[in-house]
């Protein structure tokens, strides 16, 4: 009760002050809508709502398996060869640091104005695969000095130092850039969502638009209220899984 008291109460207390200000001071519903009418709106828009949010999630794993699969096989290259990881590391850096919204009109063209679905997945996918790469590359190189010398003095091949010391090794590593990932692919698919400009994907980040558009602001606070509730139950289930798989490996 000590770690989950705090944080309802804080949450109470901003919501009702939030409440009262907006009764107070008459603050039009199209400018700041209180948290009773978001609610409602949420309730009669929960369908909807629903749906979108379904939609999102579905291509924010997607992006996410995608990523981690090539992030993972990168890095397990660049692990191998020291050449390679000092070709691909500037360039794995130089898109991180590209603004999705740069790139996001090539992918609508080059993945077809009829599929904004596949756009949405892959610059998701871009979005979420530092986090990963990183943490493989780095867990991939983090194992014991002492034990890698033993290995070498008993004779071990490339291939057994692989899959029995350093990825085992790596483990912790890769669980934290998966958990760090699952929320940047979120952020991807709905920032790639609204700068595609589409209504195919009918994801939140069109429901968003749309309600903006209408000056229903109530409605775009529902729509972000459950973007927020689906971000942290897919971080609490992820967390949940680290936990599990880390006790296992500390077993192990």
């Amino acid at each position: 009760m000590r770690n989950v008291l705090p944080p309802i109460v804080l949450l109470v207390f901003l919501v009702g002050a939030w409440e009262l200000i907006c009764r107070a001071l008459a603050i039009p519903p199209y400018l700041l809508p209180a948290p009773s009418r978001i609610l409602t709106a949420l309730l009669n828009n929960a369908t909807t709502l629903g749906a979108a949010a379904w939609r999102t999630l579905a291509m924010a794993l997607q992006a996410l398996i995608v990523a981690s699969l090539f992030a993972n096989a990168l890095a397990l290259a660049v692990s191998i060869s020291r050449t390679l990881d000092q070709a691909v590391r500037p360039l794995a850096v130089a898109l991180q640091v590209t603004p999705v919204v740069a790139i996001a009109p090539l992918f609508v063209i080059w993945m077809g104005v009829d599929h904004p679905d596949r756009a949405i997945i892959a610059l998701a996918a871009i979005v979420a695969f530092f986090p990963i790469f990183s943490g493989a590359a780095s867990g991939l190189n983090s194992a014991d000095p002492d034990l890698e010398r033993l290995f070498d003095l008993y004779g071990a091949t490339p291939l057994q130092k692989l899959l029995r010391l350093r990825l085992p090794s790596s483990i912790p590593f890769m669980l934290e850039g998966h958990k760090v990932a699952a929320g940047l692919a979120i952020i991807g698919a709905v920032v790639a969502e609204w700068v595609a400009g589409s209504g195919g994907a009918q994801g939140l980040a069109w429901r968003i638009l749309e309600a903006g558009n209408r000056l229903q602001t109530d409605r775009m606070f529902a729509a972000i209220l459950v973007l927020a509730l689906m971000a942290m139950a897919l971080h609490v289930v992820l967390q949940m899984l680290e936990r599990r798989a880390l006790k296992w490996w500390r077993g192990r």
